[in-house]
């Protein structure tokens, strides 16, 4: 039997169809890197940073402030994957210095429901997102990419910073949080418990 010679189209890898209207020039990249991913995710951090901070009244200056200074790190954050520039140190200590204020003025101990205040509930929504961020990051790592040390702890902070901040934001507004008791972890204390105080 005769084998028919392939053609060199058929021969040739078929190349995924990329829109000429994307919005942002790295999205057809390979799946298995992240770095696209990791920008899209902090852009979308900064932008619910920037509804947070839209929320705070008036009399909360130093707080708008502060958001600010959060919204304009993330997105210095949001180049670190492909640029190779890092987060500078004195930035993560800066984020370290906030975040143990508004530890201060976190009043709840232990777990509780993502619950209270709109600005609270998006602190929540940021707690969360960092964390994505922190995964996307050791992905790269796992796939060799180097020197993203100072972006994990920044973005590490963020978490805990959020976290701290939604409590403080109930506290201020006198909305009680709503404690939570896990099924599965029945002990606080357990080495298999998820400490939620570990962000705080």
């Amino acid at each position: 039997m005769t084998r028919r010679p392939r053609t060199a189209e058929a021969t040739e890898k078929r190349k995924p169809y990329r829109s000429p209207y994307e919005a942002y020039p790295f999205l057809g990249e390979p799946a298995a890197d992240r770095r696209c991913d990791f920008e899209l995710l902090t852009d979308e951090m900064a932008s619910q940073t920037g509804l947070l901070r839209s929320l705070l009244p008036a009399d909360m200056p130093e707080l708008r402030s502060e958001l600010q200074w959060i919204g304009e790190m993330i997105y210095h954050l949001n180049a670190t994957a492909r640029s190779g520039k890092q987060m500078a140190t004195e930035d993560i200590s800066q984020l370290l210095h906030l975040t143990r204020l508004r530890q201060v003025q976190a009043e709840t101990q232990g777990f509780v429901l993502p619950a209270g205040t709109a600005a609270a509930c998006i602190a929540h929504i940021l707690r969360v997102q960092a964390k994505k961020a922190v995964r996307l990051l050791y992905a790269q790592a796992e796939m060799g990419q180097t020197g993203l040390e100072p972006g994990i702890d920044f973005v590490s902070l963020l978490s805990a910073y959020f976290f701290a901040l939604a409590l403080s934001l109930n506290a201020a507004a006198g909305t009680e949080e709503i404690p939570f008791v896990s099924r599965v972890y029945r002990s606080p204390d357990s080495e298999q418990q998820p400490s939620r105080q570990a962000e705080a």
